[in-house]
């Protein structure tokens, strides 16, 4: 297959990039820099030349948007909306305007859409979407706002022989450096892989390997559009996530975290207290009926395959 990646220089297109590469397929990452041999050119807004890349390509699979790990300003929640909403309709376009368009159209989403919940898990068809809990920082409402835009943004598009699925992702953790489970690790490594303003919040995840078994069973699976929730079978409350990664990298202790210490320590690393505190109680709901089948449905023992593999790495 011929596949398009539009923003694939992050973690995520890492992953498939790799694996698909190494499958034998042909991929093309759209980049705002490309750098790399198979990168193509684009700004994420306007039409170009990558056009002629989704013409007669095989699938296209959308990841582009700014990183969510800053903090939430207006300036930044603004720049995190008009980046995924403007190339989501770029990508429609081309698309559209294909001779051969592609059959299907993988375009990234998130769990985030969901609301912050602890009494039940969220599928797609029970699951409560966010923006109007209480208590609950006005920016977490934005955020669900900005993934609700971003799915509204494929849905309108205009592509009648293209299929199109929403793909509302937990965390994919992988053994690459700088990505989510890198970074987990660097904390607890610091003895700040604790419990955070009590632990209770639910982690939701999936295994970068599963993560691409999925996106190959939705692109086999001609009878699933719409949303779809990528994410291991058992989410865990972030006390016992963080335990089992410790367990997993052997280390011993991890001091915990009050909700003040975690808005302090956002403040410093740039980042939003969303990310540390959000309940995200996501179930695959959708794949799991289909029949998909998960290599690593439960945390323990996927957090021991990722950490072995990541040390590995040196």
């Amino acid at each position: 297959m011929k596949i398009v990646i539009p923003g694939g220089t992050g973690q995520v297109g890492t992953v498939l990039k790799r694996a698909w590469t190494a499958a034998g397929h042909e991929v093309v990452v759209l980049s705002r820099r490309p750098e790399r041999p198979g990168e193509v050119p684009w700004d994420g807004r306007t039409p170009g030349d990558w056009f002629k890349e989704v013409d007669g390509s095989d699938l296209v699979v959308n990841l582009a948007g700014r990183s969510v790990n800053c903090r939430y300003t207006p300036a930044n929640l603004r720049a995190m909306r008009d980046s995924r909403v403007h190339s989501a309709r770029v990508v429609g376009e081309a698309i559209a305007a294909a001779a051969e368009p592609p059959p299907v159209w993988l375009q990234m989403s998130t769990a985030t859409v969901y609301a912050h919940r602890f009494d039940a898990p969220h599928d797609e068809a029970t699951g409560v979407l966010g923006g109007r809990e209480p208590d609950v920082p006005a920016s977490w409402s934005y955020s669900v706002d900005i993934a609700r835009a971003w799915e509204r943004e494929q849905e309108r598009a205009d592509t009648p022989h293209t299929r199109k699925v929403a793909l509302r992702s937990a965390m994919v953790m992988s053994p690459d450096r700088g990505g989510v489970l890198d970074v987990l690790l660097r904390l607890a490594l610091l003895g700040l892989g604790g419990p955070v303003a009590g632990g209770a919040q639910y982690v939701s995840w999936i295994h970068e390997r599963d993560f691409v078994r999925a996106l190959d069973f939705l692109v086999a699976r001609d009878d699933l559009g719409g949303p779809v929730n990528l994410a291991a079978p058992v989410p865990l409350p972030q006390r016992a996530f963080m335990r089992a990664l410790r367990q997993a990298r052997g280390i011993p202790v991890g001091l915990p975290a009050t909700r003040w210490m975690a808005e302090l320590g956002a403040l410093v690393l740039r980042s939003d207290t969303e990310l540390l505190l959000k309940s995200r109680r996501v179930v695959p709901g959708r794949l799991l009926d289909a029949g998909f089948a998960f290599d690593h449905p439960a945390w323990p023992r996927a957090a021991e395959d990722l950490v072995r593999r990541l040390r590995g790495r040196g």
